[in-house]
């Protein structure tokens, strides 16, 4: 099955409602040019919320890289049989969050990366001696270079809603969780939950539901 046919089955095409298609959503068009945090501990939709963003980036033709905050990585087998597609995905270890935020720096100085994800892991989770590992200057030329290259800056953390953000530059900040969709085994009702929106404020939600690869939370 093609990337494209495997897009298509897991996130199939919404009938189009004038009103409802003005809702923001969670894909390039809503986030480039913005610095994000996703939020989400345990068994959450983290990572199929982020493949999804992933997938709508290639689809739009957007390059991008995956900066890893420690040894944590995504599942290979999981992401390719979610459509992604890895040889046009550019992955990248780095020792601690600061490290990965100047990798990230460096990749969107270049000018060639539309979403650059940077999995923080556990150094922004219960584990993390600080609240605010990543210095607030550094995260200002995160912005700064987000907005000049309309990219997006996705930071995953692994904490709960009520933990203290990356900091006041973040602009977007969603906690994902997932649910059993009742009486289908394969089905997941998946959800963000907008804790704090500088453009439009927290008052809307994404929701979706997708089968995906064993073991895809």
């Amino acid at each position: 099955m093609s990337a494209l046919a495997r897009l298509h089955e897991l996130f199939p095409a919404r009938s189009v409602d004038p009103i409802i298609d003005e809702r923001p959503r969670w894909g390039h068009g809503e986030l480039a040019g913005r610095l994000v945090e996703l939020s989400g501990q345990g068994a959450t939709a983290s990572l199929t919320m982020t493949f999804g963003l992933l997938l709508d980036a290639q689809r739009r033709g957007e390059t991008a890289a995956w900066v890893a905050a420690g040894s944590r990585l995504f599942y290979p087998p999981d992401a390719v049989e979610s459509g992604v597609d890895l040889a046009a995905l550019a992955v990248v270890r780095t020792d601690g969050a600061p490290a990965a935020a100047r990798a990230a720096d460096k990749l969107l100085r270049s000018g060639a990366f539309g979403l650059v994800i940077l999995d923080l892991g556990r150094a922004m989770g219960r584990g993390a001696t600080k609240a605010e590992p990543i210095p607030t200057p550094l995260l200002a030329r995160l912005v700064k270079l987000a907005q000049k290259h309309d990219a997006t800056v996705l930071c995953l953390t692994d904490k709960h809603a009520e933990a203290p953000s990356l900091g006041s530059l973040v602009s977007l900040r969603c906690e994902a969780s997932r649910q059993r969709k009742a009486g289908v085994a394969d089905r997941f009702t998946c959800e963000l939950r907008v804790l704090k929106d500088k453009r439009r404020g927290p008052s809307w939600q994404h929701r979706e539901v997708v089968r995906g690869p064993a073991g895809l939370a």
